[in-house]
């Protein structure tokens, strides 16, 4: 199908994903494009970016959902926002094939392309995970994740079966990075105050496990501060099980294998599986027909530009963030020497990425390399309790819990998201947490359906 009227026709920057690198880069060009006689155009599957790193405090409640993403049409208003996935690309013809939302397809042409689509979760070919388990990539995720585990504490304070009651109450989390320990550790933190308000239930009844395929957990920080971080989970009553990997989960039962010697570890029911463990390129950079290296990454130079595996850079094309490998000037990377996929090599790929294509692109300015030295890393542990190596300085506690709200309060695009942030945070501690589950998510028009008769005609429909 050919470009609707209703799209531009105008030399576009076409920008695959709309998210921390789509959207910074629509921000930084998007006027300037247009005063050229150009537009910018963001291709999205959802019509926000978000902020990733927020997502273990969506679940565990101190912030609302819609304020870790940030709006497409709010902030790029002199861009073109397309709702759609990009599921194939012509650079030789300078076309791209674009799913819209509806399920058709237009061809969209562009001067120049950006590839940005960022990560998905990474999975394994594991019996049963995919029925049962919650990834947490996801705005929809988190928000799903908070009100499951909110619901089975709920439920199981009113469950007479102790084997579905205890089922209930195990919570499973597979992947030791940043994410896993992060979730794990604002799971642990609003189970325990939902349950301290439930005298129906007691903390011992709680199950929280912890599963690690590796010696260690967080390989961003030092060894010394990774087993402080064990210690101080299982401080909180939080099983970390390390050389451990998931076997297989059918109809909820978990079943644990000793990574050293394949011995099963450990079998138990759960009805809360959450999988974090590792990410991979989106699957748009295999679609696209652009090179990619051995994770499914776009390659690409110092400069952002994609280039080929001799190292030939294609014009008009450029990469970055999570679904691109970029070089590591700083030393400081992957063992392959890219650069390690997160936000803050992000935020700034972003920049330089606009900064060189309106040099290359439109004669602004010159080009240059992206560098830059990793400012170390800060995780929030729940409440009041984080690690971290910010400047090379390890912290750890509140000092570390500080650190990791300030730095991401700061990160997350827009002043506009930024205070509605802050003042949850604040309202939070004026207020206290907020454990209320919103139910019935997954069928929200079930009571309306069964005051309408909808359920009497259904069942009258089987009988």
């Amino acid at each position: 199908m050919a470009i609707p009227q209703t799209l531009s026709a105008k030399p576009r920057v076409l920008i695959v994903g709309g998210g921390y690198v789509g959207l910074t880069t629509a921000q930084l060009l998007q006027k300037k494009v247009k005063a050229a006689g150009g537009i910018v155009t963001v291709v999205d599957p959802m019509p926000y970016m978000t902020y990733q790193p927020f997502l273990p405090e969506v679940v565990g409640g101190h912030i609302e959902a819609r304020h870790a993403v940030v709006s497409h049409r709010r902030h790029l208003k002199d861009s073109e926002i397309i709702t759609g996935k990009v599921t194939a690309v012509d650079h030789d013809g300078r076309t791209a094939t674009v799913e819209l939302s509806q399920g058709e397809t237009v061809e969209l042409p562009y001067q120049d392309i950006i590839m940005s689509a960022g990560a998905t979760t990474k999975t394994f070919p594991i019996e049963g995970l995919a029925e049962h388990g919650i990834g947490l990539k996801t705005i929809e995720e988190a928000l799903t994740l908070r009100n499951h585990v909110l619901e089975r504490i709920e439920a199981a304070s009113v469950m007479t079966d102790e084997k579905a009651k205890s089922r209930a109450l195990t919570f499973t989390v597979v992947g030791g990075g940043f994410a896993g320990i992060e979730t794990v550790a604002e799971m642990e933190d609003i189970i325990r105050a939902a349950v301290g308000a439930n005298p129906r239930i007691s903390q011992t009844d709680v199950r929280i496990l912890m599963v690690e395929a590796m010696g260690r957990v967080m390989p961003e920080v030092t060894e010394d501060q990774a087993v402080g971080v064990v210690e101080h989970l299982r401080g909180r009553g939080i099983e970390v099980l390390l050389n451990t990997s998931l076997g297989s989960v059918v109809d909820g039962e978990m079943r644990l294998v000793n990574m050293k010697d394949k011995s099963e570890a450990d079998r138990f029911e759960s009805d809360t599986l959450v999988w974090t463990a590792g990410v991979a390129a989106n699957v748009v950079a295999k679609n696209s027909g652009f090179p990619v290296d051995q994770r499914g990454r776009v390659t690409g130079t110092a400069t952002l530009q994609i280039a080929d595996e001799d190292g030939k850079v294609l014009q008009n094309a450029w990469t970055a963030g999570d679904i691109s490998a970029i070089p590591d000037l700083s030393g400081g990377g992957l063992p392959d020497g890219t650069c390690v996929p997160n936000a803050q090599h992000a935020s700034r790929q972003a920049k330089v990425l606009a900064k060189n294509l309106l040099a290359a692109s439109y004669g602004q300015g010159q080009l240059s390399e992206y560098k830059h030295d990793s400012l170390g890393a800060v995780a929030g542990l729940g409440m009041f309790q984080g690690v971290g190596n910010p400047l090379k300085v390890k912290i750890n506690g509140f000092p570390a819990w500080m650190a990791h709200r300030g730095y991401h309060a700061l990160a997350i695009p827009t002043v506009e998201r930024k205070i509605r942030v802050i003042g949850g945070w604040v309202n939070e501690l004026v207020l206290g947490r907020d454990y209320t589950p919103v139910r019935d998510l997954e069928n929200p028009y079930g009571q309306f359906q069964e005051a309408a008769g909808g359920v009497k005609k259904k069942e009258a429909a089987k009988g």
